[in-house]
């Protein structure tokens, strides 16, 4: 038994007549008669008493009836999800995050819109390290995720920066670097750093964002002492409240422990970049997963206009006025 012989068998039903069912399936009559035949020899049954003015559903007709119309109602239904999925507008889509991506304004927004625009997507978050959203990405159990500097580069993984982000030098607010009284304004270089005790957000030895800080600190033959290597970046910042060490983080993470972190500029030859960045199966871009990518280009363009209208709009700094010479 195929579908289409269900529809058939209901079309029958419904006209009473297989003439006038075969008009509206747009079939010839005999090869109409035949298909119920058919379906009738397959099941055993009679469905339809014949008579000289049409037809008339038997009991096992009237059963099937019922059973067809559920059937068929189950198949629509169906074919309506999957063209919702196809288009983008239904589905399910588990998207895993790190602290420091979520701390960001983007993330939270995008995921609202991506809710209140697309409601029938079912968005499933959690959070992780960065290297744990890779892998899962990769292995299927994600669809996408957002991280920071990628540690990971698998095979068929699509990673896309959306944003850049400046770093910030985290200190315990006793630390010397932090005791200066416009200690927030003025960049620290990395030949300050040398000895400091390090804490660093990554597994030993992965790249990413405190790798990139370990290699500036090399090329510059600045010497220090990784104490501690966590897999969380407010994990990090409790660290260096408590006075472990120091460390460096996205500057959207500037608010956490104001009461007992200094947050420092670091010098134009020591910025790391912090970017978000998108990550994503490439084989699965499609339905929910490219319509969430496409959001995340649009909130993340939005954010660099902005981002742009405010640099335009700040005010110019003062000229600096020379000193005067003193007179011998």
């Amino acid at each position: 038994m195929e579908l289409r012989h269900l529809r058939y068998f209901a079309a029958v039903a419904g006209a009473g007549h297989i003439t006038r069912a075969a008009e509206q399936l747009g079939i010839q009559q005999p090869p109409l008669s035949q298909q119920i035949r058919a379906l009738e020899d397959e099941l055993g049954l009679a469905l339809f008493v014949r008579h000289p003015k049409g037809v008339e559903l038997t009991e096992a007709g009237r059963q099937l009836q019922v059973e067809a119309a559920r059937l068929l109602g189950d198949f629509d239904a169906m074919r309506k999800r999957m063209a919702a999925f196809a288009q983008g507008q239904r589905g399910r889509l588990a998207i895993g995050f790190t602290s420091s991506a979520a701390a960001h304004a983007f993330t939270p927004e995008a995921l609202r819109l991506c809710r209140s625009r697309h409601p029938e997507i079912e968005l499933v978050v959690s959070e992780n390290n960065a290297a744990e959203i890779t892998e899962a990405v990769a292995a299927q159990r994600l669809h996408c995720g957002f991280l920071r500097v990628p540690v990971a580069t698998p095979r068929g993984v699509a990673l896309e920066p959306l944003l850049q982000e400046a770093t910030l030098l985290a200190l315990p607010s006793d630390h010397r670097l932090a005791r200066a009284p416009d200690a927030e304004t003025v960049p620290v270089s990395l030949a300050q750093l040398r000895g400091e005790k390090l804490i660093l957000v990554r597994r030993p030895g992965a790249p990413g964002l405190y790798a990139n800080l370990l290699a500036a600190c090399e090329r510059q033959r600045v010497q220090v002492e990784v104490v501690a290597e966590v897999e969380r970046m407010m994990t990090n910042l409790n660290l260096v409240a408590a006075g472990v060490g120091i460390s460096v983080v996205p500057a959207s993470m500037s608010g956490a422990h104001r009461h007992a972190i200094v947050y420092r500029p670091l010098a134009a030859s020591a910025r790391l970049g912090a970017p978000i960045t998108l990550v994503w199966r490439e084989a699965d871009a499609q339905g929910p997963l490219a319509t969430f990518i496409t959001l995340a280009r649009e909130v993340a363009a939005r954010y660099r206009e902005r981002r742009q209208a405010a640099s335009a709009a700040a005010p110019a700094a003062p000229p600096a006025v020379p000193r005067r010479r003193r007179k011998n």
